[in-house]
C-alpha cells in the first residue's frame, strides 16, 4: 500500500535569520527531568521483564507521575534534608499473561531508585525519598489494539501525531553541548556543581544570551566566597563551549537570581531543587529531541514512559525527529526541514494517515530537485518504523 507522503516548500523566513529564537532546556535533575527519566526507565525495565518472561512487549504506559518537593536545610559545609521528596508512579501495565502474574510495581520501584541513584548520588535513597507505585491495568480496548501478532506491524493505540526538525540552529546545539559538557566532563572535576539545571537560550539578531540556573551542592562548597569562585568557573566554560558553534556574540548569566550580600544563593543538599519547593510531572520538560523549541513547531505529547511497541506519541516523535535529522544529513540543498506524523487509532503504525514534510530549500535549489530523495528517506524510515521499538528498548535513544 502506497503512503500517503506530501512534501510541501515553505515560503518564510529561515529561522536562523528571524530576530528572535528562543530555546530551553532542562538538565537531568530538574524535576521535570527527573520525573521523566523515571518513567521511562521504568518502561524500559518493564519490556526487559516481559521479553524475558514471555518473550514479546505487553502492554504499558508509564507516562504519568509525580515528583512532590521535599525540604531541606541547605549550609555551606554541608546541610541536611528534613522532609523526603514523595515520588508517585501511576500509569498502566500488563499485570497478568497467559495465567502468570507479574510484578510489575516491584520492577517500577527497583527501576526508579535504579535510575535515582545513577543521577543524584547525593540523594540517600533510604531516608531522603518516597517512591509510591500505584500502576493500573490499562483500557481493555486499547489491550486489544495493542496485543502483539507474529510478523504484523503493530496498529496505533491512539490518534496523535509527532513532530521533528533539523537541523539544529546555533542556539539549539550551544545548549545541547553545554548540557552534555556539564554532565558528562565538568562535574567530574567540580562535583559542587549539581544536576538541576536550567538553560535558557535567547538570540536577539546575532546576541545570543544564555541564562542558566544551576544548583550548587553544600557539602562541596566551603562559603559564599567558594560559591561566587564557582559562578564565575561555569560563566567562563559555558562561554568556551558556546563560541564552539557560533561565531555571534555570546553573553553567558548563571544564578540571576543570586542575592550575594544576603547570601540567598542556589544552594542545595542534594543537587536538585526538588529537595525544597520544586515539583515535576512527566512530559512537562523537554521534547524528545532535548530541547523546548517555541520558534518550531512541538508536540504536547510526554514521550517518555509510552510503550515503545505501538504508542504514537513516543515512537512519531522520535521517528519524525529521525527523518528530519537523516534528510538535512544527506540530502543537499535542504536550509530547514520539518516532519509530522499523524496516525489513526488501530491502522498499522508504518502507514499513517499522512507523513507532512516541509522543507526552506536553499537558496538556488527548488524542491522539485530534491522531492524524490526526500520521500525515498521518509519512506524508508516508515517502512522500518519498528527499528525505533528495538532502539528505545536497548535505551539507544534519548526520550527528553
Amino acid at each position: 500500500m502506497k503512503r500517503n507522503i506530501q512534501i510541501e516548500a515553505l515560503n518564510q523566513i529561515p529561522l536562523e535569520k528571524q530576530q528572535i529564537e528562543l530555546v530551553e532546556r532542562k538538565c537531568l535533575g530538574h524535576p521535570d527531568s527527573i520525573a521523566d527519566g523515571i518513567a521511562e526507565s521504568i518502561s524500559q525495565a518493564l519490556c526487559k521483564t516481559y521479553i524475558e518472561h514471555f518473550g514479546v512487549v505487553l502492554h504499558h504506559n508509564t507516562d504519568q507521575g509525580e515528583v512532590v518537593a521535599g525540604e531541606s536545610c541547605p549550609k555551606f559545609g554541608g546541610g541536611k534534608m528534613i522532609r523526603p521528596i514523595y515520588i508517585l508512579i501511576d500509569g498502566r501495565a500488563t499485570k497478568q499473561f497467559d495465567g502468570v502474574t507479574i510484578p510489575t510495581d516491584a520492577v517500577a520501584v527497583e527501576a526508579a531508585h535504579e535510575y535515582l541513584h545513577k543521577i543524584l548520588p547525593e540523594l540517600n535513597l533510604q531516608r531522603d525519598v518516597i517512591i509510591d507505585s500505584r500502576l493500573g491495568t490499562g483500557s481493555t480496548d486499547l489491550r486489544d489494539v495493542f496485543k502483539p501478532k507474529a510478523g504484523r506491524v503493530p496498529r496505533a493505540n491512539d490518534t496523535s501525531f509527532g513532530v521533528g526538525h533539523a537541523p539544529f540552529s546555533d542556539v539549539e546545539t550551544i545548549i545541547r553541548n553545554t548540557a552534555g559538557y556539564i554532565d558528562t566532563k565538568l562535574r567530574k572535576k567540580y562535583p559542587a556543581i549539581g544536576q538541576d539545571i536550567k538553560i535558557m537560550g535567547l538570540r536577539d539578531g546575532n546576541t545570543i544570551t544564555l541564562t542558566i540556573a544551576c544548583a550548587i551542592v553544600d557539602k562541596y562548597c566551603a562559603d559564599i566566597r567558594e560559591y561566587q569562585d564557582y559562578m564565575t568557573l561555569l560563566n567562563e566554560e559555558i562561554t568556551k563551549v558556546a563560541k564552539k558553534s557560533t561565531s555571534r556574540k555570546v553573553v553567558v548569566n548563571v544564578n540571576t537570581a543570586d542575592d550575594i550580600k544576603n547570601k540567598s544563593v542556589f544552594l542545595t543538599v542534594t543537587g536538585t531543587s526538588a529537595e525544597m519547593g520544586d515539583d515535576g510531572s512527566v512530559g512537562r520538560g523537554n521534547r524528545c529531541n532535548g530541547l523546548i523549541t517555541p520558534n518550531r513547531p512541538m508536540s504536547m505529547e510526554a514521550t517518555s514512559g509510552k510503550n515503545p511497541i505501538n504508542h504514537i506519541g513516543k515512537i512519531y516523535n522520535l521517528l519524525s525527529t529521525q527523518i528530519a535529522q537523516e534528510t538535512v544529513k544527506k540530502v543537499a540543498g535542504v536550509d530547514e526541514m520539518y516532519v509530522r506524523l499523524l496516525s489513526q487509532i488501530g491502522k498499522p503504525i508504518d502507514q499513517p494517515l499522512v507523513a507532512s514534510v516541509q522543507v526552506l530549500p536553499k537558496k538556488g535549489t527548488t524542491l522539485k530537485e530534491i522531492n524524490g530523495e526526500i520521500r525515498e528517506i521518509v519512506d524508508d524510515n516508515l517502512a522500518n518504523v519498528t527499528n525505533i521499538t528495538e532502539k528505545v528498548i536497548r535505551g539507544e535513544l534519548k526520550t527528553f
